[in-house]
Protein backbone atom coordinates (compact mmCIF):
# COMPACT_ATOMS: atom_id res chain seq x y z
CA UNK A 1 0.00 0.00 0.00
CA UNK A 2 1.32 3.43 -0.94
CA UNK A 3 1.12 5.90 1.96
CA UNK A 4 2.77 9.31 1.62
CA UNK A 5 1.64 11.03 4.84
CA UNK A 6 1.81 9.97 8.47
CA UNK A 7 1.40 11.63 11.88
CA UNK A 8 3.70 10.38 14.63
CA UNK A 9 4.76 11.25 18.16
CA UNK A 10 8.54 11.54 18.56
CA UNK A 11 10.08 11.08 22.02
CA UNK A 12 13.79 11.04 22.77
CA UNK A 13 15.02 9.18 25.85
CA UNK A 14 15.12 10.80 29.28
CA UNK A 15 18.44 11.12 31.07
CA UNK A 16 19.07 8.88 34.06
CA UNK A 17 19.03 10.30 37.58
CA UNK A 18 22.24 10.95 39.46
CA UNK A 19 22.83 8.88 42.59
CA UNK A 20 23.27 9.92 46.23
CA UNK A 21 25.78 7.52 47.76
CA UNK A 22 28.64 7.44 50.27
CA UNK A 23 31.58 5.08 50.47
CA UNK A 24 31.20 2.30 52.99
CA UNK A 25 34.43 0.37 53.20
CA UNK A 26 36.07 -1.45 56.02
CA UNK A 27 38.90 0.51 57.64
CA UNK A 28 37.95 3.65 55.69
CA UNK A 29 36.77 6.33 58.10
CA UNK A 30 34.12 8.80 56.92
CA UNK A 31 33.95 7.65 53.32
CA UNK A 32 33.15 10.52 50.98
CA UNK A 33 30.30 10.87 48.47
CA UNK A 34 30.59 8.55 45.48
CA UNK A 35 27.21 8.81 43.72
CA UNK A 36 27.61 8.38 39.94
CA UNK A 37 26.02 10.36 37.11
CA UNK A 38 22.99 9.17 35.18
CA UNK A 39 23.30 8.04 31.55
CA UNK A 40 22.23 10.18 28.61
CA UNK A 41 18.90 9.43 26.93
CA UNK A 42 18.94 8.10 23.37
CA UNK A 43 18.35 10.34 20.34
CA UNK A 44 15.72 9.80 17.65
CA UNK A 45 17.51 9.65 14.31
CA UNK A 46 15.82 9.52 10.90
CA UNK A 47 17.78 8.03 8.01
CA UNK A 48 16.89 8.21 4.31
CA UNK A 49 16.88 4.80 2.64
CA UNK A 50 16.32 4.01 -1.02
CA UNK A 51 15.02 0.59 0.07
CA UNK A 52 11.93 2.25 1.56
CA UNK A 53 9.20 3.59 -0.73
CA UNK A 54 6.17 4.22 1.49
CA UNK A 55 5.21 5.44 4.96
CA UNK A 56 2.75 2.57 5.45
CA UNK A 57 4.69 1.29 8.50
CA UNK A 58 3.62 4.36 10.46
CA UNK A 59 -0.11 3.75 10.04
CA UNK A 60 0.02 1.59 13.17
CA UNK A 61 3.35 2.64 14.69
CA UNK A 62 2.35 6.09 15.91
CA UNK A 63 5.04 6.54 18.58
CA UNK A 64 8.76 6.67 17.88
CA UNK A 65 10.64 6.47 21.16
CA UNK A 66 14.31 6.14 22.10
CA UNK A 67 15.61 4.40 25.23
CA UNK A 68 16.06 6.22 28.53
CA UNK A 69 19.43 6.50 30.26
CA UNK A 70 19.83 4.44 33.44
CA UNK A 71 20.53 5.97 36.88
CA UNK A 72 24.03 6.37 38.27
CA UNK A 73 25.28 3.97 40.91
CA UNK A 74 27.62 3.67 43.85
CA UNK A 75 31.38 4.07 43.50
CA UNK A 76 30.91 6.76 40.86
CA UNK A 77 29.42 4.26 38.42
CA UNK A 78 28.02 6.09 35.41
CA UNK A 79 24.57 5.04 34.24
CA UNK A 80 24.29 3.41 30.84
CA UNK A 81 23.38 5.71 27.95
CA UNK A 82 20.08 4.95 26.25
CA UNK A 83 20.21 3.47 22.76
CA UNK A 84 19.39 5.80 19.88
CA UNK A 85 16.26 5.02 17.89
CA UNK A 86 17.21 4.73 14.21
CA UNK A 87 14.21 5.06 11.86
CA UNK A 88 14.49 4.45 8.12
CA UNK A 89 12.36 6.63 5.85
CA UNK A 90 11.98 6.78 2.07
CA UNK A 91 14.25 9.20 0.25
CA UNK A 92 12.27 12.42 -0.22
CA UNK A 93 10.60 12.44 3.21
CA UNK A 94 10.22 15.73 5.07
CA UNK A 95 9.74 15.87 8.85
CA UNK A 96 7.48 18.78 9.83
CA UNK A 97 6.45 19.90 13.30
CA UNK A 98 2.97 21.05 14.34
CA UNK A 99 3.83 24.69 13.51
CA UNK A 100 4.68 23.81 9.92
CA UNK A 101 8.44 24.13 10.43
CA UNK A 102 10.52 21.67 8.40
CA UNK A 103 12.86 19.97 10.87
CA UNK A 104 14.60 17.79 8.29
CA UNK A 105 14.33 17.06 4.59
CA UNK A 106 15.86 13.73 3.61
CA UNK A 107 16.70 13.99 -0.08
CA UNK A 108 19.82 11.78 -0.37
CA UNK A 109 20.17 8.07 0.33
CA UNK A 110 21.93 7.59 3.67
CA UNK A 111 21.26 11.13 4.89
CA UNK A 112 20.80 11.27 8.68
CA UNK A 113 18.99 13.79 10.86
CA UNK A 114 18.81 13.87 14.65
CA UNK A 115 15.28 15.24 15.14
CA UNK A 116 14.97 14.76 18.91
CA UNK A 117 17.88 14.85 21.34
CA UNK A 118 17.98 12.73 24.45
CA UNK A 119 18.17 14.38 27.86
CA UNK A 120 21.47 14.65 29.72
CA UNK A 121 21.93 12.47 32.77
CA UNK A 122 21.79 14.10 36.19
CA UNK A 123 24.94 14.60 38.25
CA UNK A 124 25.49 12.34 41.24
CA UNK A 125 26.42 13.76 44.65
CA UNK A 126 30.13 13.13 43.96
CA UNK A 127 29.92 16.17 41.68
CA UNK A 128 28.92 18.58 44.45
CA UNK A 129 31.79 18.20 46.91
CA UNK A 130 33.38 21.49 47.97
CA UNK A 131 35.38 22.88 50.86
CA UNK A 132 32.13 24.05 52.46
CA UNK A 133 30.07 21.00 51.54
CA UNK A 134 31.96 17.82 52.45
CA UNK A 135 28.98 15.46 52.46
CA UNK A 136 26.41 16.70 49.93
CA UNK A 137 23.16 14.81 49.88
CA UNK A 138 21.99 16.32 46.62
CA UNK A 139 21.86 14.77 43.16
CA UNK A 140 20.21 15.87 39.96
CA UNK A 141 17.35 14.33 38.06
CA UNK A 142 17.95 13.40 34.46
CA UNK A 143 16.73 15.86 31.86
CA UNK A 144 13.64 14.86 29.90
CA UNK A 145 14.25 14.03 26.25
CA UNK A 146 12.76 16.21 23.53
CA UNK A 147 9.23 15.25 22.55
CA UNK A 148 6.85 16.60 19.91
CA UNK A 149 4.19 15.64 17.41
CA UNK A 150 5.41 15.49 13.81
CA UNK A 151 4.04 14.97 10.34
CA UNK A 152 5.96 12.86 7.85
CA UNK A 153 5.42 13.81 4.21
CA UNK A 154 6.88 11.85 1.32
CA UNK A 155 7.59 13.89 -1.77
CA UNK A 156 8.80 11.73 -4.62
CA UNK A 157 12.12 12.64 -6.17
CA UNK A 158 11.89 12.25 -9.94
CA UNK A 159 13.48 13.88 -12.96
CA UNK A 160 10.20 14.30 -14.82
CA UNK A 161 6.66 14.69 -13.50
CA UNK A 162 3.73 13.84 -15.79
CA UNK A 163 0.80 16.16 -15.09
CA UNK A 164 -2.52 16.82 -16.80
CA UNK A 165 -6.27 16.40 -16.56
CA UNK A 166 -7.70 12.91 -15.93
CA UNK A 167 -7.40 10.61 -18.97
CA UNK A 168 -4.69 12.75 -20.59
CA UNK A 169 -2.68 9.60 -21.28
CA UNK A 170 -0.09 9.86 -18.49
CA UNK A 171 -0.32 6.25 -17.31
CA UNK A 172 -0.35 4.90 -20.86
CA UNK A 173 2.76 6.88 -21.72
CA UNK A 174 4.57 5.72 -18.59
CA UNK A 175 3.73 2.07 -19.35
CA UNK A 176 5.15 2.44 -22.89
CA UNK A 177 8.43 4.19 -22.04
CA UNK A 178 9.25 2.32 -18.81
CA UNK A 179 8.76 -0.96 -16.97
CA UNK A 180 6.06 0.57 -14.76
CA UNK A 181 2.62 -1.04 -14.94
CA UNK A 182 0.08 1.54 -13.75
CA UNK A 183 -3.63 0.81 -13.96
CA UNK A 184 -5.10 2.03 -17.25
CA UNK A 185 -8.80 2.40 -18.01
CA UNK A 186 -11.16 4.66 -19.94
CA UNK A 187 -12.55 6.59 -16.97
CA UNK A 188 -11.31 9.52 -14.84
CA UNK A 189 -9.04 9.04 -11.83
CA UNK A 190 -7.79 5.62 -12.88
CA UNK A 191 -4.51 6.45 -11.15
CA UNK A 192 -5.08 6.86 -7.41
CA UNK A 193 -1.43 6.88 -6.31
CA UNK A 194 1.71 8.25 -7.96
CA UNK A 195 3.65 5.75 -10.05
CA UNK A 196 7.37 5.76 -10.75
CA UNK A 197 9.12 4.39 -13.81
CA UNK A 198 12.76 4.29 -14.93
CA UNK A 199 13.12 5.33 -18.55
CA UNK A 200 16.18 4.58 -20.69
CA UNK A 201 17.03 7.06 -23.43
CA UNK A 202 18.99 5.72 -26.43
CA UNK A 203 20.16 2.84 -24.22
CA UNK A 204 22.65 5.06 -22.41
CA UNK A 205 20.96 7.42 -19.95
CA UNK A 206 18.19 6.75 -17.45
CA UNK A 207 15.60 9.16 -16.09
CA UNK A 208 13.01 8.69 -13.37
CA UNK A 209 9.45 9.58 -14.39
CA UNK A 210 6.57 10.14 -11.94
CA UNK A 211 2.96 9.79 -13.07
CA UNK A 212 0.95 12.20 -10.90
CA UNK A 213 -2.79 11.38 -10.55
CA UNK A 214 -5.06 13.56 -12.69
CA UNK A 215 -5.80 17.06 -11.50
CA UNK A 216 -9.04 19.00 -11.97
CA UNK A 217 -10.04 22.60 -11.47
CA UNK A 218 -9.89 23.42 -7.77
CA UNK A 219 -7.37 20.66 -6.98
CA UNK A 220 -5.14 23.05 -5.04
CA UNK A 221 -8.09 23.67 -2.71
CA UNK A 222 -8.80 19.98 -2.27
CA UNK A 223 -11.25 19.11 -5.04
CA UNK A 224 -11.08 15.75 -6.77
CA UNK A 225 -7.94 14.09 -5.50
CA UNK A 226 -7.06 17.53 -4.15
CA UNK A 227 -3.53 18.64 -3.52
CA UNK A 228 -2.69 15.26 -1.98
CA UNK A 229 -0.31 14.51 -4.84
CA UNK A 230 0.77 17.97 -5.94
CA UNK A 231 3.53 17.73 -3.34
CA UNK A 232 5.15 15.03 -5.47
CA UNK A 233 5.67 17.60 -8.23
CA UNK A 234 7.68 19.86 -5.92
CA UNK A 235 10.94 17.98 -6.40
CA UNK A 236 10.73 17.15 -10.12
CA UNK A 237 13.23 18.90 -12.38
CA UNK A 238 10.91 19.03 -15.41
CA UNK A 239 7.14 18.90 -15.87
CA UNK A 240 5.63 17.18 -18.90
CA UNK A 241 2.14 18.64 -19.25
CA UNK A 242 0.03 16.15 -21.24
CA UNK A 243 -3.11 17.34 -23.02
CA UNK A 244 -5.58 15.02 -24.72
CA UNK A 245 -5.94 16.01 -28.38
CA UNK A 246 -9.61 14.98 -28.19
CA UNK A 247 -10.38 17.71 -25.63
CA UNK A 248 -13.00 20.15 -26.87
CA UNK A 249 -10.78 23.08 -25.84
CA UNK A 250 -7.09 22.26 -25.47
CA UNK A 251 -6.25 25.83 -24.47
CA UNK A 252 -8.74 25.66 -21.58
CA UNK A 253 -7.31 22.29 -20.49
CA UNK A 254 -3.82 23.83 -20.43
CA UNK A 255 -4.98 26.87 -18.46
CA UNK A 256 -6.80 24.73 -15.87
CA UNK A 257 -3.68 22.80 -14.94
CA UNK A 258 -1.47 25.91 -14.95
CA UNK A 259 -3.86 27.64 -12.58
CA UNK A 260 -3.69 24.69 -10.17
CA UNK A 261 0.10 24.59 -10.31
CA UNK A 262 0.17 28.32 -9.54
CA UNK A 263 -2.40 28.05 -6.72
CA UNK A 264 -0.43 25.35 -4.86
CA UNK A 265 1.44 26.49 -1.73
CA UNK A 266 4.64 26.45 -3.80
CA UNK A 267 4.17 28.07 -7.22
CA UNK A 268 5.08 25.26 -9.61
CA UNK A 269 4.58 27.14 -12.86
CA UNK A 270 8.20 28.28 -12.82
CA UNK A 271 9.44 24.73 -13.40
CA UNK A 272 10.69 23.92 -16.91
CA UNK A 273 7.79 22.44 -18.87
CA UNK A 274 7.20 20.51 -22.04
CA UNK A 275 3.62 20.76 -23.33
CA UNK A 276 2.64 17.54 -25.07
CA UNK A 277 -0.44 16.99 -27.20
CA UNK A 278 -1.25 13.28 -26.83
CA UNK A 279 -3.35 10.69 -28.68
CA UNK A 280 -2.67 12.32 -32.07
CA UNK A 281 -2.76 9.01 -33.96
CA UNK A 282 -5.38 9.11 -36.70
CA UNK A 283 -6.07 12.85 -36.30
CA UNK A 284 -6.02 15.13 -39.33
CA UNK A 285 -2.76 17.10 -39.39
CA UNK A 286 -4.61 20.36 -39.92
CA UNK A 287 -6.53 19.78 -36.68
CA UNK A 288 -3.27 19.06 -34.83
CA UNK A 289 -1.65 22.23 -36.23
CA UNK A 290 -4.64 24.29 -35.17
CA UNK A 291 -4.50 22.86 -31.64
CA UNK A 292 -0.77 23.59 -31.37
CA UNK A 293 -1.45 27.15 -32.46
CA UNK A 294 -4.10 27.50 -29.72
CA UNK A 295 -1.65 26.20 -27.12
CA UNK A 296 1.15 28.51 -28.25
CA UNK A 297 -1.21 31.44 -27.96
CA UNK A 298 -1.95 30.76 -24.27
CA UNK A 299 1.44 29.28 -23.30
CA UNK A 300 3.63 31.89 -25.00
CA UNK A 301 5.92 31.86 -27.99
CA UNK A 302 8.80 30.33 -26.01
CA UNK A 303 6.75 27.32 -24.88
CA UNK A 304 8.13 23.89 -25.80
CA UNK A 305 5.34 22.13 -27.72
CA UNK A 306 5.33 18.53 -28.93
CA UNK A 307 2.94 15.85 -30.16
CA UNK A 308 3.03 12.13 -29.53
CA UNK A 309 1.00 8.96 -29.48
CA UNK A 310 1.73 6.34 -26.85
CA UNK A 311 -0.34 3.78 -28.79
CA UNK A 312 1.56 4.11 -32.08
CA UNK A 313 4.78 5.31 -30.36
CA UNK A 314 4.79 8.31 -32.65
CA UNK A 315 7.07 11.10 -31.35
CA UNK A 316 8.21 9.10 -28.29
CA UNK A 317 11.94 9.23 -29.09
CA UNK A 318 11.90 12.97 -29.84
CA UNK A 319 9.97 13.59 -26.62
CA UNK A 320 12.46 11.66 -24.48
CA UNK A 321 15.48 13.35 -26.05
CA UNK A 322 14.04 16.83 -25.54
CA UNK A 323 13.14 16.09 -21.92
CA UNK A 324 16.60 14.61 -21.30
CA UNK A 325 18.28 17.77 -22.58
CA UNK A 326 16.26 19.88 -20.14
CA UNK A 327 16.91 17.47 -17.25
CA UNK A 328 20.66 17.58 -17.92
CA UNK A 329 20.57 21.37 -17.91
CA UNK A 330 18.68 21.40 -14.60
CA UNK A 331 21.01 18.84 -13.04
CA UNK A 332 24.05 20.93 -14.03
CA UNK A 333 22.43 24.03 -12.58
CA UNK A 334 21.57 22.22 -9.34
CA UNK A 335 25.07 20.74 -8.97
CA UNK A 336 26.63 24.16 -9.52
CA UNK A 337 24.46 25.65 -6.78
CA UNK A 338 25.43 22.83 -4.43
CA UNK A 339 29.18 23.23 -5.03
CA UNK A 340 29.35 27.02 -4.85
CA UNK A 341 31.57 28.12 -1.98
CA UNK A 342 29.49 29.16 0.99
CA UNK A 343 29.83 32.70 2.24
CA UNK A 344 31.80 33.32 5.43
CA UNK A 345 29.39 32.85 8.32
CA UNK A 346 28.79 35.69 10.74
CA UNK A 347 29.44 34.48 14.27
CA UNK A 348 27.39 36.16 16.98
CA UNK A 349 27.11 35.64 20.69
CA UNK A 350 23.92 33.81 21.52
CA UNK A 351 22.60 35.10 24.84
CA UNK A 352 19.08 33.72 24.33
CA UNK A 353 19.70 30.86 26.76
CA UNK A 354 20.60 33.33 29.54
CA UNK A 355 17.41 35.39 29.15
CA UNK A 356 14.55 34.97 31.60
CA UNK A 357 11.22 36.59 32.35
CA UNK A 358 8.84 36.69 35.31
CA UNK A 359 5.07 37.11 35.42
CA UNK A 360 3.09 37.69 38.61
CA UNK A 361 -0.34 36.05 38.64
CA UNK A 362 -3.36 37.40 40.45
CA UNK A 363 -2.95 34.78 43.19
CA UNK A 364 0.56 36.11 43.93
CA UNK A 365 2.46 33.25 42.24
CA UNK A 366 5.56 34.35 40.26
CA UNK A 367 6.18 32.28 37.14
CA UNK A 368 9.78 32.42 35.92
CA UNK A 369 10.62 31.29 32.40
CA UNK A 370 13.94 30.99 30.64
CA UNK A 371 15.81 28.30 28.75
CA UNK A 372 18.74 27.97 31.15
CA UNK A 373 16.88 28.26 34.46
CA UNK A 374 14.16 25.84 33.30
CA UNK A 375 16.87 23.35 32.40
CA UNK A 376 18.29 23.56 35.94
CA UNK A 377 14.79 23.24 37.39
CA UNK A 378 14.10 20.09 35.34
CA UNK A 379 17.14 18.51 37.05
CA UNK A 380 16.08 19.48 40.57
CA UNK A 381 14.41 17.22 43.11
CA UNK A 382 11.93 19.68 44.62
CA UNK A 383 11.26 17.20 47.43
CA UNK A 384 14.90 17.54 48.52
CA UNK A 385 15.74 20.57 50.65
CA UNK A 386 19.35 20.50 49.50
CA UNK A 387 18.25 20.32 45.88
CA UNK A 388 15.98 23.34 46.32
CA UNK A 389 18.76 25.27 48.10
CA UNK A 390 21.08 24.58 45.18
CA UNK A 391 18.45 25.95 42.78
CA UNK A 392 18.15 29.07 44.96
CA UNK A 393 21.93 29.56 44.73
CA UNK A 394 21.77 29.31 40.92
CA UNK A 395 18.93 31.84 40.79
CA UNK A 396 20.96 34.15 43.04
CA UNK A 397 24.09 33.89 40.86
CA UNK A 398 22.19 34.46 37.64
CA UNK A 399 20.49 37.60 38.99
CA UNK A 400 16.98 36.15 38.98
CA UNK A 401 16.43 36.67 42.69
CA UNK A 402 17.57 40.28 42.42
CA UNK A 403 15.23 40.79 39.47
CA UNK A 404 12.30 39.37 41.44
CA UNK A 405 13.08 41.79 44.27
CA UNK A 406 12.74 44.67 41.80
CA UNK A 407 9.36 43.21 40.77
CA UNK A 408 8.22 43.50 44.40
CA UNK A 409 8.45 39.91 45.60
CA UNK A 410 8.09 39.46 49.38
CA UNK A 411 9.21 36.72 51.78
CA UNK A 412 6.76 33.83 51.63
CA UNK A 413 5.72 34.45 48.02
CA UNK A 414 5.80 31.37 45.80
CA UNK A 415 7.94 30.97 42.68
CA UNK A 416 7.35 28.44 39.90
CA UNK A 417 10.07 27.75 37.33
CA UNK A 418 8.34 27.15 34.00
CA UNK A 419 6.12 24.08 34.36
CA UNK A 420 8.35 22.55 37.06
CA UNK A 421 7.98 22.59 40.83
CA UNK A 422 7.58 25.54 43.19
CA UNK A 423 9.76 27.09 45.88
CA UNK A 424 9.19 29.83 48.44
CA UNK A 425 11.05 33.13 48.35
Amino acid sequence: MFVDKAAVMVKAGDGGNGAVSFRHEKYVDKGGPDGGDGGKGGDVVFVASRNENTLANFRFQREIKADNGTPGGKRRKHGKNGNDRIVKLPVGTAIIDQNGKVLADLTVDGQRAVVAKGGHGGFGNAHFVSSRRQAPRVAEKGEPGEAFAANLELKMIADVGLVGLPNAGKSTLLSVISNARPEIANYPFTTLTPNLGVVDVDGEVSMLFADIPGLIEGAAEGKGLGDEFLRHVERTAVLAHLIDAYQEDVAAAYTTIQNELAAYKVDLTGRPQVIVLTKVEGLDQDIVKDQLAQLKKVAGKNAKLMTLSAQSKQGITEFLRKVLAIVRKERTKHNKEQTEEPSIPVITINSEGEAWSAIKREDGLYIVRGQKIERFASRTHFSSQEGVERLRDIMQRTGIMHGLMREGIKPGDRIRIGDMGELTY
